[in-house]
């Protein structure tokens, strides 16, 4: 028998469409007034999905899974924080403290796999939250998916910071074995100040790391992700340097980098924080962001850093960043962009 559910909402929980429609009409307040606030000051609405792959277009990968909305893991630099703008909420603290839960996620998505049409192709779990924050320790919903797609012999990359990915790790080394499986921890920086500062909701750097070493241990193709690197909290070569050493001695399979990018939404929380927080970089990060993106000498100098670190420690550089052109790419959505972008690896 499967565990209850966090809370009952008495009726069937509403549509993602419909919850989005109630915000715009409502407000917040009252379209979430059956919310469940828990003891991490989150408040979590249970949602139900009609299609749990989503598909993508433009990217090296054409179908994702996320089983939740927002993120308790509240990074800064987030470029999820945007997508939280669809339902009439902000950027802002909303984005990490509104959580939507797809309670039927896992029952739509084998009866999709199910399906006649399904081409077991790559799906890409977690690109625009995270699928191991710590609700999940509760519903659930990450491993059914697992179990759920390793039943259907479907290869999988999967990305997070959270360190409860090595509960996982014997579906992930079965798969590993079949259908194929890679896993992504996202460390930028073992720095603890900057750690402190951007990833307040996050487990310890260490922490992720030694997560990298027990899903190696188990069989898994796991390696690091330093994504995003941000500009001023992380870019010291000594930074830099003991950050790609740390993942090394954790045994990592590969690494990749990318720089950090701010596009519309997460460029207005972050910068906000940092007139908050660091008010002395301000003028900085508003010279080098002048766009969305730093300019490609800075990026290209960084990158050359981690391209050294990763030839000194022995570490397979996975990670290969995607490059832009001068202008953005026909038929590619600016969602579709961002985590192409934010997760720097190629499927």
């Amino acid at each position: 028998m499967s565990e209850p559910l966090l809370f009952d909402l008495g009726n069937r929980a509403p549509t993602t469409r419909t919850l989005a429609l109630r915000i715009r009409d409502e407000g917040a307040s009252a379209a979430l007034d059956q919310a469940q606030l828990r003891a991490d000051a989150a408040r979590y609405q249970e949602i139900t999905c009609r299609s749990a792959l989503n598909g993508v277009k433009g990217m090296p990968f054409n179908w994702t899974l996320n089983p939740y909305r927002g993120c308790t893991h509240a990074c800064h630099y987030c470029f999820a924080r945007r997508y939280q703008t669809q339902f009439e909420l902000g950027p802002g603290d909303e984005f990490s403290s509104v959580i939507f839960v797809k309670t039927n996620l896992v029952e739509v998505l084998r009866k999709e796999l199910d399906h006649h049409s399904w081409k077991r192709e790559q799906v890409a779990v977690g690109t625009a939250t995270d699928p191991y924050q710590p609700i999940e320790g509760h519903y659930k919903l990450t491993r059914g998916a697992l179990e759920a797609l390793n039943h259907g012999r479907t290869p999988i990359g999967l990305v997070t910071k959270g360190p409860m990915v090595v509960r996982d790790r014997d579906i992930l080394a079965d798969m590993c074995k079949r259908a194929g499986a890679t896993v992504y921890l996202s460390v930028p920086t073992v720095d603890e100040a900057a750690w402190s500062a951007l990833e307040p909701g996050t487990a310890h750097p260490l922490q992720r790391l030694r997560a990298v070493r027990q899903l190696r241990d188990a069989g898994v193709n796991v390696g690091v992700l330093m994504a995003p690197v941000v500009p001023g909290f992380m870019t010291r070569p000594q930074q830099l340097e003991a950050t790609v050493k740390a993942i090394a001695d954790h045994g990592a399979a590969f690494v990749g980098a990318n720089v950090m990018f701010l596009k519309e939404g997460t460029r207005d929380h972050f910068l906000g924080f940092i007139r908050s927080e660091f008010p002395h970089m301000v003028e900085g990060f508003e010279k080098l962001y002048a766009g969305p993106y730093a300019p490609p000498g800075y990026v290209a100098s960084i990158r050359a850093m981690v391209s050294t670190l990763q030839k000194r420690y022995d570490l397979e550089p996975r990670g290969k960043e995607h490059t832009r052109g001068n202008g953005e790419e026909a038929g590619e959505t600016a969602n579709e962009k961002a985590a192409c972008e934010q997760a720097a690896f190629k499927w």
